[in-house]
């Protein structure tokens, strides 16, 4: 079988889960012709300047006017016909992506972002009259309508709620299979916990507070750090700043009332996680179900308008994190969860809602369609 893999970089969770379906399919069936393709490479190099840091630069600086397109699109009707439009203008990154899915010649596309999805729904069987089987792999706990297409044969989502939600919104039922969001398979891995805590110089007998910044080094770190000084709770904080290693070094040159380390980039999240009690962080697909995978509990701090919202109305609905919407109010509420009854429940409930094996179950799932297809 010949498999695409198609997404691209718009945060870092689309390329994330990209990465786990290349693994799993490789693992499951290491014959099989596969390529993982950002969509970013057909981009003009103003166009991709536009599309990754335009979306940061909104997110970032102005979250209000990115809820309010997200709500305003979020509309199975409305995306539709933006999605008609859109294919009436011609457009140059287009083309090159018909043109490369006519050349591989693809059985089976797997999305981990709608924008694949709008460019094959435009493009044309081949001579034969042959389309390939067309997967929405949906990376969030709530399905937007710009992930429901016509050209869409599976869709594969985070939970049973949002296999409702697409029901709901008019995509047939038996086209649609609560997986679990594609993760690494180190996060269903065993961690030597002692081994990790003594290889960052962690002491035993305090607990640890995971801070992440996401993989953009984005968010309110500086600031969490200066809260968490308040709490008059004895632990130990872990950061990790992502990419941006200006934040790194000045994070890192700061006296702290809590033994802090701070970490750059990080690529064994899956080990930083197992030390871990509490996870702060941004509520990400990815990031989210990586720590529900760990059984780790989130602290939600200020989600922006839009995906992380709904990812967060989810998490904070089922028990497995706790949010504040303002920095200063985290030393009371962390003062009051840390080694509280409440983080061994949201513990637990984090545990139940995991999916570690998501991207596996993706992979079986595509494969008995193909094989009833």
């Amino acid at each position: 079988m010949r498999i695409l893999i198609a997404t691209i970089t718009a945060g870092g969770g689309h390329l994330a889960a990209a990465a786990a379906l290349e693994e799993a399919w490789r693992a499951a069936r290491p014959d099989d012709v596969l390529e993982r393709i950002d969509l970013l490479k057909f981009f003009s190099p103003l166009h991709k300047k536009i599309h990754s840091d335009g979306y940061l630069a909104l997110v970032e600086r102005a979250p209000e006017i990115w809820g309010m397109v997200f709500a305003k699109t979020d509309n199975p009707k409305v995306a539709r016909t933006m999605n008609k439009l859109k294919r009436m203008f011609p457009s140059s990154s287009r083309q090159k992506f018909e043109r490369h899915v006519k050349q591989f010649k693809p059985d089976v596309v797997l999305c981990t972002h709608y924008l694949p999805l709008e460019l094959l729904g435009h493009g044309r069987a081949d001579k034969s009259g042959r389309k390939p089987m067309t997967v929405s792999v949906i990376t969030d706990f709530e399905a937007h309508a710009l992930w429901m297409d016509s050209c869409v044969d599976l869709y594969c989502v985070a939970a049973e709620e949002t296999k409702a939600r697409l029901v709901a919104r008019g995509a047939e039922a038996d086209n649609i299979v609560a997986t679990g969001i594609p993760i690494a398979a180190k996060f269903s891995s065993k961690v030597d916990v002692k081994a990790v805590r003594k290889n960052y110089g962690l002491r035993d007998d305090l607990g640890v507070l995971l801070v992440l910044s996401g993989g953009f080094g984005m968010g309110p770190v500086a600031e969490i750090l200066e809260e968490l000084d308040k709490v008059p709770n004895e632990f130990q904080t872990v950061v990790v700043t992502g990419r941006n290693e200006e934040l790194r070094r000045d994070l890192a040159a700061q006296d702290r009332k809590h033994p802090t380390h701070v970490l750059g980039f990080a690529s064994n999240m899956h080990e930083l996680m197992a030390i871990s009690d509490l996870v702060i962080t941004k509520p990400g697909g990815l990031t989210s179900s990586e720590a529900l995978a760990m059984g780790k509990p989130l602290f939600i701090l200020n989600p922006i308008p839009g995906q992380e919202a709904a990812n967060s109305d989810f998490l904070l609905e089922r028990g497995a994190a706790a949010k504040v919407n303002r920095v200063e109010d985290l030393p009371y509420r962390i003062e009051q969860l840390l080694g509280s009854k409440k983080l061994t429940q949201m513990a637990a409930a984090a545990k139940a809602l995991g999916r570690p094996l998501a991207a596996g179950t993706v992979c079986e799932q595509v494969m008995k369609r193909m094989e009833n297809h």
